[in-house]
């Protein structure tokens, strides 16, 4: 499979775990600019940011440690974009859902609070 059909398959997976954990999905690969985020949910009074990350293989470490500051840091300008033109008013919180697939097994991890903003 190629990779991105992996990623696609991926945030597809983790969309429904979050759904069948309550979570509102507001958005999917929402895009503004040059920044894009896998999924924008909802639950209570938060909103969550979520990069989804999908492996094959841990043999290089596990899919959540590929968020990098770069990364993270268009996360935040993303989110504060999609704050502006949304209009809410929320807690927000930036989540990883990771999938790692073991032949045609997979295994989901949901970090909540995986980061924060770094003010400098």
């Amino acid at each position: 499979m190629e990779k991105k059909e992996t990623g696609i398959q991926g945030e597809n997976l983790a969309k429904t775990f979050l759904i069948e954990n309550g979570y509102e999905i507001l958005e999917s690969n929402w895009r503004y600019k040059q920044y894009e985020v896998d999924l924008i949910a909802k639950k209570r009074d938060e909103l969550i940011i979520v990069e989804v990350k999908t492996r094959r293989s841990n043999l290089f470490g596990e899919p959540e440690e590929f968020v990098n500051k770069a990364k993270q840091k268009n996360l935040f300008a993303a989110a504060q974009a999609f704050i502006e033109l949304s209009g809410l008013d929320l807690e927000i919180r930036f989540d990883i859902v990771s999938v790692l697939w073991s032949g045609e097994k997979y295994r989901i991890n949901h970090i909540e609070s995986a980061f924060r903003p770094q003010f400098r």
